[in-house]
């Protein structure tokens, strides 16, 4: 018994190990060749889980599940930390459009054709339609520190990407509970279910966000002042447990918890003097549940699946990249009179669409309850990452300068 533990515990620590040096390695690489670092990451994993057999940690495993949750719990807070709700004034109709309506419209498209070209049941579909739908504030982030986008654009993109993550984890958790219970499910009860989930989260996110900022930063009773980045760690992982807890979504309160955080001085909390620290703490912390992710991700492809399936797959890639984002797009920006789009910033919002870590660790989620179809499930996933993050992450600014949405001297 006590071998047993040893070796798992040595294990686990020879994975970190090897994990971070090649996250560090290839992070380095993608720096050089100017590429977003989740793509070099999942090189990193192919070359170590296929060809070396260095990764062996199996999709069902508990190290597995634990790094995807613990990471996207983190992650989505930070999404939701870095959000400006001063920003959202002019464009929060499109935001709110593209962050649930939009999910559903790209969700939709993907059902469609994975349906009919993957050979999919519609419930299996539907599931992998959820988990690619949210874009990625991970991804899109480090490319706008590259060039410096027109404010209104930027904001609108990195702010969707955030909330549309913690949508597309609701609906994917909505879809395994009809999956996993075999219950029959009506429109009407899955908008129902949806709703609870969703706004149970909130709610959670909202009480743990704001009593513990509250007992973080307030003037005079900021009794964790001194403890600041634990208690904000605290906040995102508690926020998750209890949400979970509770039955709504776990990944919906820590990224609304997050939202709280992230504008304290909104409900009059000053924490100006601990915001460079855990700035420098969050960035540190998703670098490396995005390292344990890809990584992970890429060890675990199941190279036979994807080439059995390789045209099929990439069809359903072509339509998720050029129709559905587009479609997306003009359903939730042409209704915004407010925030006149201009055709150039609807141009460029078709094109931002990356798939990153939300969606990966959804989808290894999947695999490790031995879900049916999980197989074609992660593969599509992988390729949506894949090819969403070497074809559009790397010429986002391109795009940008193209359209003439750079801003200068900023």
């Amino acid at each position: 018994m006590q071998n047993n533990i040893t070796e798992m515990i040595h294990h686990v620590i020879f994975l970190l190990i090897l994990i971070f040096a090649l996250g560090m390695v290839f992070g380095k690489a993608a720096n050089w060749l100017k590429l977003p670092d989740v793509a070099l990451f999942l090189v990193a994993g192919i070359i170590a889980g296929q060809a070396l057999h260095l990764v062996t940690e199996t999709s069902s495993s508990f190290t597995n599940q634990f790094i995807l949750t613990i990471g996207s719990a983190l992650i989505l807070f930070d999404g939701g930390r870095n959000i400006r709700l001063s920003g959202l004034k002019k464009v929060w109709l499109t935001v709110t459009l593209l962050s649930v309506p939009g999910v559903l419209v790209t969700c939709g498209a993907v059902t469609v054709v994975a349906h009919y070209w993957l050979g999919l049941p519609w419930l299996y579909a539907a599931l992998l339609g959820a988990i690619i739908s949210s874009t990625d504030p991970a991804t899109l982030i480090p490319v706008f520190k590259q060039v410096k986008i027109r404010t209104k654009v930027r904001e609108t993109v990195e702010s969707e990407s955030a909330f549309n993550d913690a949508t597309g984890s609701i609906l994917t958790f909505t879809l395994l509970g009809v999956i996993v219970g075999g219950q029959q499910i009506s429109l009407a009860s899955g908008i129902e279910e949806f709703a609870v989930t969703a706004f149970g989260g909130i709610a959670v996110g909202l009480v743990v966000g704001f009593a513990l900022s509250y007992i973080t930063a307030h003037m005079h009773l900021g009794l964790l002042r001194d403890y600041a980045t634990i208690a904000m760690v605290v906040t995102a992982l508690g926020a998750y447990w209890l949400g979970d807890t509770l039955h709504v979504s776990g990944f919906m309160a820590t990224f609304t918890a997050g939202l709280i955080w992230g504008n304290a001085d909104v409900f009059k909390l000053d924490m100006d003097d601990k915001l460079e620290e855990m700035g420098h703490f969050t960035e540190n912390i998703t670098v490396l549940m995005r390292m344990l992710i890809f990584i992970l991700l890429g060890s675990q492809v199941n190279f036979q699946v994807i080439f059995a399936h390789l045209w099929t797959s990439l069809a359903v890639i072509v339509v998720f990249m050029l129709v559905a984002r587009p479609l997306t797009v003009l359903i939730s920006a042409l209704p915004d009179r407010k925030a006149k789009w201009t055709w150039r910033e609807i141009v460029f919002m078709f094109w931002v669409r990356e798939t990153g870590v939300i969606p990966a660790a959804l989808s290894g989620m999947v695999a490790g309850m031995g879900i049916q179809h999980a197989d074609i499930i992660a593969s599509v996933t992988f390729m949506a990452v894949l090819l969403t993050i070497l074809f559009q992450a790397s010429t986002t600014a391109y795009v940008a300068r193209k359209l003439a949405l750079e801003e200068k001297g900023q």
